[in-house]
C-alpha cells in the first residue's frame, strides 16, 4: 500500500517497487491466512462457574488499502475484539454446554468478530478454543460424577441379566416339569460334558421323584 504525502495513492503488487523517497511510503500488508492467539482468561459462565479459557483466530486481509486505512492496527484491533466476544458469548453459556460444545461456541464468536470487522475488510475465516479449564474441586465433583454414572448404568445391566436368567430359568424349571425324563437327560448331558478328568468331584442329584415313591412305600410300611 503506498501512500503520497501521507495520501493513499494505489496498491503495488509483490516485487520489486519504487517509490519515491520523503515523498512516499510503502506499507506491506501480509495477505495470507494469519493466526492470532486469544490470552487466556477467566470468565464466569451462565450457572456461575469460573472458567479459564483460551483460543485461536484465523483470519485474513481482503483489501489491504482499507484495513490499513480504517483501522490503525487491524491485528492488535481483531485480538481485542476477540477476547470481548469470547467472553460475551462463554458467559452467555452453561459449564455443560461450553464442554461439550466447543465447536458452537467458536462459530459464535466468529460471527461476532466477522460481523464488526466486516467494515475493515478483514475475512475471519475461523475461531477455535483451545482449552477449557475449570477449578479443582469441580473437576474432582466431576469426576465422582461421571463414576457414579457408570455404576448406576452397571447395575441397571447387571440387574436385567439376573431378571433374564431367572425368566429363562422359570421357563427351563416349566419344561422340565412337562416333561418326566427331561431332568434325567439334563443329568446325563452334564456327566457327558465333565470329560475323564479323574480329579473331578461329582455329585448327582436323585430325582424328587424317587423320594416322593419311597415316601410312599414307607407310608404303606408304617401302615401294616
Amino acid at each position: 500500500v503506498v501512500f503520497t504525502l501521507g495520501k493513499y495513492s494505489g496498491i503495488r503488487e509483490p516485487g520489486i517497487t519504487f517509490i519515491v523517497p520523503i515523498i512516499q511510503e510503502m506499507r506491506k500488508i501480509d495477505m495470507r491466512i494469519r493466526t492470532i492467539d486469544i490470552p487466556r482468561q477467566q470468565v464466569m459462565t451462565k450457572d456461575n462457574v469460573p472458567v479459564s479459557v483460551n483460543g485461536v483466530v484465523f483470519f485474513k486481509v481482503e483489501k489491504p488499502e482499507i484495513a490499513v486505512i480504517k483501522v490503525e492496527d487491524y491485528y492488535y484491533a481483531i485480538s481485542q475484539y476477540s477476547q470481548t466476544a469470547l467472553r460475551d458469548v462463554i458467559g452467555g453459556m452453561s459449564l455443560d454446554g461450553v464442554l461439550a460444545e466447543r465447536q458452537q461456541a467458536g462459530d459464535e464468536i466468529r460471527k461476532l468478530v466477522d460481523k464488526e470487522t466486516e467494515n475493515w475488510c478483514l475475512d475471519v475465516t475461523a475461531i477455535k478454543l483451545q482449552d477449557v479449564e475449570v477449578p479443582d474441586d469441580l473437576k474432582r465433583l466431576m469426576s465422582r460424577q461421571a463414576a457414579a454414572e457408570r455404576e448406576k448404568r452397571a447395575t441397571i445391566i447387571k440387574a436385567e441379566g439376573d431378571k433374564e436368567a431367572a425368566i429363562n430359568l422359570a421357563s427351563a424349571a416349566k419344561t422340565m416339569a412337562a416333561s418326566p425324563g427331561a431332568l434325567q437327560l439334563r443329568v446325563l448331558q452334564t456327566l457327558d460334558g465333565l470329560g475323564p478328568t479323574p480329579s473331578n468331584t461329582v455329585i448327582i442329584p436323585i430325582p424328587i421323584d424317587m423320594f416322593e415313591g419311597m415316601g410312599r412305600i414307607l407310608k404303606k410300611i408304617k401302615g401294616k
